[in-house]
C-alpha cells in the first residue's frame, strides 16, 4: 500500500496507514510517537495532505533544533525592538500556518516556560507576539510529535500534564522498521529508483542475498538509515546491480552477536577487526586486509581511523620497512604485538 511516500504492506503499518486516512479529515490534534527515523514528518505531511486544508500552508519546526530563548520568537513571532537585534516585526510560525497545519517535531523538548503558551494557543487559538499587547487569532491545526515517553515525562513533572492531553487526541504510533521487516525489500526498491533518479545511476537488479541481509539487520536508525545505505550502495555500484561494499554487505550479515543487535558501524568495525586480526594485522599484498576486504589500503587505514581501530597491546619496535604493509602508527615507528 502506498499514501503520498509512506510505503508498506506489513499489517503493522497497514494499521498506520488506515489511522491516517480516518483522522485526515478531521480537524484534531494528533500526536505521532515513534523511534528516530521512523517517518513522522512524513507521516504529519500525509495526515495534513489528505486533510481538508491540504491547499493551506504545512509548517514544520523542530522544537529541539532551536535554542530555548528563541523558540518563543520562532513560534509567536515579535514585535520591532521586543528585544536587541529586533529590527523589525516578525510573524512566528503559528501565523504562517494560518488556515493550515503546524507540525510540532519533538514536542518533548519544549522548555517547560513554553508550554502554557503552546497550552493556550491550542485552548484559545490566540497569542501575543512577544514585545506586544495585542492578541492575534488563528486557525490552526496541530500536529506533534516525539520519540519521548511523554507520559513518563508528565509523571516527573518535565511536561505539563494538561498539554499533554490536549495534545494527544488522536496518537498514532510508528512502528520501528525491525517491526515491519516485509516492507524492507519495497522500502529499498523505493529508495534505489527514487535516489537512482537524483544521483543519475540505473539499477535494475538488488541481489536476492542483499535483500536477506537488509530484512534482518536490526535498523536502529530505521528507514533514514536504510535511506542512507542505499544512498552510499547506489554510489559504488558500477554497473546495474545493487552493489554495496563488500564491509558493509558483510557488516550486515553479522550484524547480531548472541542475539544481541548492534549498530551497522559497530558491525563494520567488528568485521574488520576479525581480518585484521586473521591476518596477523598485515594491510597490503595478496595476504593482506585490505585485499580481504575489497579495499585500497589508503582506504583501509582511513577508515580504520574513522571507526576507532588500533592494535591492541603494542611494543615498541625497531623502525620496520615501510613497504611490508604492516599498519603504522606514525610515520618513523612501527608497532608489533607484545608476546
Amino acid at each position: 500500500m502506498i499514501l503520498n511516500n509512506l510505503i508498506g504492506s506489513s499489517k503493522t503499518f497497514c494499521s498506520v496507514l488506515e489511522d491516517i486516512r480516518m483522522v485526515a479529515p478531521l480537524d484534531c490534534a494528533i500526536l505521532i510517537q515513534g523511534e528516530t527515523g521512523t517517518g513522522k514528518e512524513v507521516v504529519a505531511k500525509a495526515i495534513h495532505d489528505n486533510g481538508l486544508r491540504r491547499h493551506k500552508p504545512f509548517i514544520a519546526i523542530n522544537c529541539a533544533a532551536i535554542p530555548g530563548a528563541l523558540l518563543e520568537s520562532e513560534l509567536f513571532g515579535h514585535e520591532r525592538g521586543a528585544f536587541t537585534g529586533a529590527v523589525t516585526q516578525t510573524i512566528g510560525r503559528f501565523q504562517a500556518a494560518h488556515g493550515g497545519t503546524l507540525f510540532l517535531d519533538e514536542i518533548g523538548e519544549l522548555p517547560l516556560e513554553l508550554q502554557p503558551k503552546l497550552l493556550r494557543v491550542l485552548q484559545e487559538q490566540q497569542f501575543e507576539r512577544i514585545g506586544s499587547s495585542r492578541s492575534t487569532r488563528v486557525d490552526v491545526r496541530i500536529i506533534a510529535a516525539t520519540n519521548s515517553h511523554l507520559q513518563e515525562m508528565v509523571e516527573e513533572k518535565t511536561f505539563r500534564a494538561d498539554l499533554y492531553y490536549r495534545l494527544n487526541v488522536f496518537p498514532i504510533a510508528l512502528p520501528a522498521l525491525r517491526d515491519r521487516k516485509d516492507d524492507i525489500p519495497l522500502l529499498a526498491r523505493y529508495f534505489v529508483r527514487q535516489l537512482g533518479e537524483r544521483l543519475g545511476r540505473r539499477i535494475d537488479h538488488i541481489p536476492g542475498e542483499l535483500l536477506e541481509a537488509l530484512s534482518q539487520y536490526h535498523w536502529p536508525g530505521n528507514i533514514r538509515e536504510l535511506q542512507n545505505f542505499i544512498e552510499r550502495s547506489l554510489i559504488t555500484s558500477l554497473g546495474n546491480t545493487l552493489t554495496p561494499r563488500a564491509s558493509e554487505l558483510q557488516a550486515l550479515l553479522s550484524s547480531t552477536h548472541d542475539g544481541i543487535p548492534v549498530t551497522l558501524a559497530d558491525a563494520e568495525k567488528a568485521h574488520i577487526q576479525r581480518v585484521l586480526n586473521e591476518t596477523n594485522w598485515k594491510l597490503s599484498g595478496r595476504d593482506g586486509a585490505a585485499v580481504r576486504l575489497g579495499l585500497p589500503r589508503t582506504t583501509l587505514i582511513s577508515r580504520m581511523q574513522r571507526l576507532g581501530i588500533t592494535r591492541p597491546q603494542y611494543r615498541m619496535a625497531e623502525p620496520a620497512d615501510r613497504t611490508s604493509g604492516i599498519f603504522p602508527n606514525t610515520a618513523t615507528t612501527e608497532f608489533v604485538a607484545a608476546n
